[in-house]
């Protein structure tokens, strides 16, 4: 009896190191074949462990409106991931508590290029905010970085 106990308690504490080690789903991002700073995002998020799938388009906003993301909160590429959106420069661990927490929503959106986002080139540290938007269309904050 205490052996299976023993034994119970030791896997309960694997379980998190299984989930922890679980491969991340692929990213498919869509940009334009002229983007630069597009590259470097996907760059960001294979060095963070996803694996990325990339298309070069000149049609974004099929992908964008497929997609639903708010006319006002466009970027310059689209992606999804585990079946939410993530639009613009959005950092890899605000992506993976998204798949963490798993909530009823689209997916996050970083609207516009903020220039201290992953794959810019600002030197500085200048605010912005990454943004949940819901199945509704509407959007809450998220991370502030």
């Amino acid at each position: 009896m205490k052996t299976s106990l023993r034994i119970a308690a030791v896997l309960s504490m694997m379980a998190p190191l299984a989930w922890a080690s679980a491969p991340l789903p692929t990213v498919t991002v869509y940009k334009s074949p002229s983007c630069g700073c597009c590259g470097k995002w996907i760059e960001h998020m294979k060095v963070s462990g996803f694996p990325v799938v990339t298309h070069d388009t000149e049609s974004l906003t099929a992908h964008k409106v497929r997609l639903g993301v708010p006319v006002a909160m466009g970027s310059c590429h689209t992606a999804e991931v585990g079946g939410y959106l993530v639009e613009g420069h959005v950092p890899a661990a605000d992506v993976k508590r998204l798949l963490a927490e798993k909530p009823r929503a689209r997916g996050l959106v970083s609207p516009g290029m903020p220039a201290s986002a992953p794959g810019m080139d600002a030197t500085s540290k200048i605010p912005y905010e990454i943004l949940l938007v819901g199945n509704d269309g509407r959007a809450a904050s998220y991370a502030h970085h």
